[in-house]
């Protein structure tokens, strides 16, 4: 059996003497019979691993692609040793004909036991694209999106500049996201390291995001995710939504981030619904946390505002509970460190605050909590959080 990728590259080969050429369009194609399989139709070629190798020390220019599933072999590796880049200015970007295309830059979608590892690199060359913030026509594109991929291996990477997100995870069973580096600058708008949507059985481990939103989001549909030593700063933080956008009911459950290190970034743990959303987030735990200068360490906020509901809110929200913080502590550019702003309708509980020993950045200065309609309870907690109501 075979398994057949159509792959258009613009060559971009640097020499020493820093000279480059572009090469026309190539079309490569990798089948499995070049790595065993027989292809017979009588020999069992389930088992066979095909690779696709993006070689060291080379520069590959790629339009927008999409490697779409399903495949025979039960392993698909794509090594990338060397350096992918997007088309440099917006104008260069060859798009699909169906517009619905016109978000993702390098898409795999419904590919099992799929590994993407090697040292190399993903560069968005995104500059262009970040002042068009808020402006739907110019089609932001995410830089690396998985649809449907069940057992996904993401390790050993750097990914840069993107012009909105850098790795989106959607509608995935089994990712295994390990050693990436995800670079941005803090004013890149939207310019997320991971988001994840509509999946499950996550771990995102040992990695850096440098970026000008969240390191990573976690959005409606999503359950069973572990996060565990992730450096993230400058950013938004790891964040629990936005859920609930336009009244959408959104689910989010079974979240565990842990051995993490905030610093310089806007937010720390974060939790944020929109008002007149649905559904809920719990059995969220955010432990062993390091702060470093960050504005809003714990933060959860249920007012983000959707002025399309906010004057008919019917008294209904997404609902927040069960929430644990244990082990958190460093320090805050601020004095609110501890804003717990639940719903006005329905408030958040089962709200668990242990061992919080949060300060200023500034000598002297003094830090405070505050909490609307927050139900739980808190022990050894600097500050205080007499505002958790018991």
């Amino acid at each position: 059996m075979k398994c057949l990728f159509a792959i258009r590259l613009f060559l971009l080969v640097s020499s020493a003497c820093l000279c480059a050429k572009i090469t026309p369009s190539i079309a490569l194609s990798v089948s499995v019979c070049d790595y065993g399989a027989m292809g017979d139709g009588y020999t069992d070629d389930s088992q066979v691993t095909s690779t696709l190798l993006i070689p060291n020390g080379k520069t590959f220019m790629l339009q927008p692609i999409q490697f779409k599933g399903p495949c025979n072999p039960t392993t698909l590796i794509v090594k990338v040793e060397g350096t992918i880049v997007a088309p440099k200015s917006i104008e260069e970007w060859q798009w699909p004909n169906d517009d619905d295309d016109k978000d993702i830059w390098v898409q795999f979608s419904q590919i099992n036991g799929l590994f993407i590892q090697g040292g190399g690199q993903f560069d968005g060359q995104g500059s262009p694209w970040w002042k068009y913030k808020g402006d739907k026509a110019s089609y932001r594109p995410t830089a690396l999106n998985f649809h449907r991929c069940e057992n996904l291996n993401l390790m050993d990477l750097t990914h840069i500049n993107s012009p909105k997100n850098h790795i989106s995870i959607n509608m995935c069973n089994g990712s295994y996201i390990s050693n990436l580096h995800i670079i941005a600058p803090e004013d890149s708008p939207n310019t997320d390291g991971i988001d994840i949507s509509e999946s499950t059985n996550i771990i995102i481990l040992n990695s850096t995001m440098e970026t000008g939103d969240d390191c990573v989001a976690i959005n409606g549909g999503t359950s069973f995710v572990n996060i565990s030593n992730v450096y993230c700063g400058p950013g938004h933080g790891i964040s629990i939504g936005s859920l609930g956008k336009n009244g959408a009911y959104d689910e989010v459950e079974e979240i565990h981030v842990q051995n993490c290190t905030f610093t310089g970034t806007t937010n720390g743990a974060r939790i944020k619904t929109w008002v007149g959303g649905r559904g809920y987030a719990r059995k969220i735990t955010f432990e062993d946390i390091i702060l470093v200068d960050t504005k809003n360490p714990v933060i959860i906020n249920q007012q983000y505002e959707d002025h399309h509901f906010i004057n008919n809110n019917d008294g209904k929200a997404v609902e927040v509970s069960d929430i644990t913080y244990r082990n958190i502590s460093g320090t805050s550019s601020s004095e609110d460190v501890i804003n717990l702003s639940c719903d006005v309708n329905i408030g958040c509980n089962g709200i668990v605050m242990e061992n919080i020993n949060i300060t200023s950045d500034s000598s002297g200065n003094e830090v405070y909590a505050s909490c609307t309609k927050a139900e739980g309870s808190s022990y050894s907690c600097i500050p205080t959080l007499s505002c958790l109501s018991s």
